[in-house]
């Protein structure tokens, strides 16, 4: 990993400064492939997952470099799933056989969902404190677990997916301003309202689909 940041290390310079904190380039061009992955994502456009895995592959590295071992893995793991993503928006089916299309969760899966999401947040946080020099362990490891429930979500195409990323945002950006990455706490908080639009906007297209 050394090596890595050691090759990436122009990437790793400060842009400009922002509240007294250093934005480095690495950080500036995920935070534009971030953007522009949202805006895809509410349009229902499969541009959006080519777009998640390089900005997921930046954020590991600026993740790892901080000492946030939680998100940086997460990045990795958002990397394979925007693969998965990609092949199940492209190729994907319901259970009934169909293509994929927005759909609603029902509510038995989602408190499923829920429910194992909230058991998997203090195990990691566990790990992180005691296996890790993660400076906030639990505060890494909630965003971190509920994001994998988000992504999940939306590459199988349900709507609940953007109910979870408003969660994820809230305390990412908590997260992110502690650790002065400014850049990225503004990319957060622009999610907020982003990810109560793309409800909106698939809430419409659930709306505009013919009735069975």
């Amino acid at each position: 990993m050394d090596v890595l940041l050691a090759w990436l290390s122009p990437l790793l310079l400060p842009a400009f400064e922002a509240f007294g904190s250093p934005i480095t380039w690495l950080e500036l061009v995920a935070f534009v492939l971030a953007v522009w992955m949202v805006i895809c994502n509410m349009r229902v456009q499969v541009l959006g997952w080519p777009l998640a895995l390089v900005s997921s592959l930046l954020y590991f590295v600026l993740f790892w470099s901080g000492k946030l071992y939680g998100e940086a893995s997460l990045q990795l793991v958002f990397a394979a799933l925007a693969l998965w993503g990609w092949l199940q928006w492209l190729r994907g089916r319901t259970r009934e056989g169909e293509a994929l299309y927005v759909r609603r969760l029902g509510q038995h899966h989602l408190a499923l969902a829920v429910g194992v999401t909230l058991l998997a947040w203090p195990l990691l946080g566990l790990y992180l404190a005691h296996y890790t020099d993660s400076t906030l362990p639990y505060w890494d490891a909630f965003p971190t677990v509920a994001s994998l429930l988000g992504q999940y979500l939306l590459g199988r195409k349900y709507q609940e997916n953007w109910g979870v990323w408003v969660v994820v945002n809230v305390v990412s950006v908590a997260l992110f301003a502690i650790k002065g990455y400014w850049l990225t706490v503004l990319l957060y908080a622009g999610f907020i309202p982003m990810s109560v639009a793309g409800w909106r906007a698939w809430s419409r297209e659930l709306r505009a689909q013919p009735a069975v």
